[in-house]
């Protein structure tokens, strides 16, 4: 990971925001390089949700061709959407702070060198304390490897019985008897007890700055999809099933953003919401589950590093019907671990029901308004009717939606990271050499096609520049270099990812052919100059 980071850094691909005033930690800059793959990560996600959506591999019963429109909505919304979406109330990590150093950490993120937890039992058993855990890890794992004993003992004493004023260690760690180390600066029992911190960025609308002035930058883009319901029904006459799409900005005020920009306060999303009838809706989970499983594995992420994870009953959000995640095998993880890349949540009608009666909470196993302590509704919602009547069947119905939900920002890191190789090369002396080369897929590469002259003389950089003038008039990201040998030239286009180079030498001068190489294979062959841009957009376009 060291080594991909400097190559992020050396070739203008990600820079630490503000670095020379000593940087702005969990914000990242992109050079020229990296605003250009991330560019075309958006334009890859944009093609095949909305531009080629057409199918015809649907869900049974399904129309094999449905609507993809998309938005852009703004990055500051009404406070009531988040309100009623349940963010104000539950968007919140637990944190602590250390007394000592003053230093604040999240919960999942503080590692334990041993556990022992007290239970009380019933008076008839004379055993009190109960060692489940002795290692390295972090509250997590902890509690990941704790839950089926835990789960056993509550069976078979009771819940009630087994803890002392706590409703369960996996809800609720005790750090005043556990005494975790500072991460920080190492002392015992520094710790305070864990609260909530809420996500959100908050910020003021107008002059006078009082509370009713308050707002806040959105945590997703998804919101502004569901608000926006009505007006996409109204204005393209879109029919269901249909989704839409949006690639926007996000903010979220992490605790402790890490792991270079797999984790940052400020980042890129890519999401998707598709409105479907609820007898639909599981198939079309499935289908969308598969299909951006498929797209990253289209695009070059090896099927090794990439797992489809359906999340267990309790992981899932009080509102989802199911979600799974995709998740990518990261060199910052150790090995059998995975980071999520991406989540597809059947969201059920949760969120067009909560924008229009209320912030809605589940009882009973139904999702009903959540109410305040005079009866009435917690966060009351538009009032406006959002169900969606269907004048073929004439039903109407509120309609489920499944969310494919992408970090832009997530997958090009991982599109790096996959594409990351060293192998061995001949140089200009014919002298193996360690390459460093990034193998991107071409459509996601920066630079397509990087045009040289061999020596800047006998015409040849003239005719280079022409060529290289004719991709660019013909929107192909291209790179003309005459400065150091050649093979130096090849290393350096290696480094970024450039698919193919052309070399301009004295044969071109006689024949008009020039020769391309090939950076996966390292083949050279040679190829007319007439036809040359068609010739190299067929090869992008595999």
């Amino acid at each position: 990971m060291d080594k991909i980071v400097s190559l992020a850094k050396r070739r203008g691909f990600i820079f630490q925001s503000s670095e020379i005033y000593g940087g702005l930690n969990g914000f990242w800059d992109y050079g020229p390089l990296g605003v250009e793959l991330k560019r075309n990560v958006r334009q890859a996600w944009w093609a095949d949700m909305v531009t080629n959506h057409d199918e015809i591999a649907t869900p049974a019963g399904a129309p094999s061709s449905f609507d993809m429109v998309g938005v852009e909505t703004s990055i500051i919304m009404h406070p009531q959407v988040w309100k009623v979406s349940g963010h104000f109330d539950l968007f919140v990590d637990k944190m602590v702070d250390c007394k000592a150093c003053k230093t604040r950490f999240r919960v999942d993120h503080i590692t334990i060198l041993s556990l022992t937890i007290n239970f009380r039992l019933p008076e008839d058993d004379p055993s009190r304390i109960h060692v489940f855990y002795s290692g390295i890890g972090t509250i997590d794992e902890v509690r990941d490897a704790n839950r089926k004993v835990i789960e056993k003992l509550e069976k078979a004493h009771g819940k009630e019985n087994c803890w002392e004023g706590k409703a369960s260690f996996l809800d609720i760690p005790d750090f005043a008897r556990i005494k975790l180390p500072c991460p920080a600066c190492s002392q015992l029992g520094t710790l305070t007890e864990p609260r909530d911190f809420n996500l959100m960025f908050k910020t003021t609308l107008g002059a006078l700055g009082t509370d009713s002035d308050a707002a806040y930058l959105r945590p997703e883009t998804a919101q502004g999809m569901f608000v926006n319901f009505k007006n996409v029904c109204d204005s393209s006459r879109v029919k269901v099933p249909f989704g839409v799409a949006q690639i926007g900005k996000s903010f979220r005020n992490e605790i402790t953003p890490r792991n270079f920009t797999f984790r940052s306060r400020e980042f890129e999303q890519m999401e998707m919401e598709f409105f479907c009838h609820p007898s639909q809706s599981l198939a079309w989970y499935q289908y969308w589950r598969d299909r951006r499983y498929q797209w990253y594995m289209k695009h070059g992420i090896s099927k090794e590093n990439l797992i489809l994870r359906e999340h267990t009953q309790d992981e899932l959000a009080h509102y989802s019907v199911g979600t799974a995640d995709l998740e990518y095998a990261f060199p910052f993880l150790d090995a059998g671990e995975y980071g999520e890349l991406e989540g597809v949540a059947h969201r059920g009608d949760f969120d067009l029901r909560s924008h229009s009666e209320g912030k809605l909470c589940k009882e009973n196993g139904q999702l009903v308004v959540e109410k305040n302590a005079e009866g009435k509704p917690k966060y009351p919602g538009s009032g406006k009717d959002l169900s969606y009547f269907d004048d073929q069947t004439r039903e109407r119905f509120v309609p489920h939606v499944i969310e494919p939900a992408a970090g832009c920002d997530r997958a090009t890191l991982a599109f790096l990271c996959e594409s990351y190789h060293e192998d061995e090369a001949p140089d200009d002396k014919g002298t193996m050499q360690t390459r460093l080369v990034l193998k991107l897929h071409p459509q996601l590469a920066p630079i397509k096609v990087a045009v040289f002259p061999l020596v800047k003389k006998d015409g040849q950089p003239e005719k280079a520049a022409d060529i290289y003038r004719d991709f660019k008039r013909a929107g192909i990201a291209a790179a003309y270099d005459q400065q150091a040998a050649i093979g130096r030239r090849y290393r350096r286009m290696d480094e970024i990812g450039t698919p193919f180079c052309i070399t301009v030498d004295n044969q071109t001068m006689v024949d008009d052919t020039v020769t391309l190489r090939d950076r996966d294979t390292l083949e050279q062959t040679r190829v007319p100059v007439k036809g040359i841009v068609e010739e190299l957009r067929g090869r992008l376009m595999k």
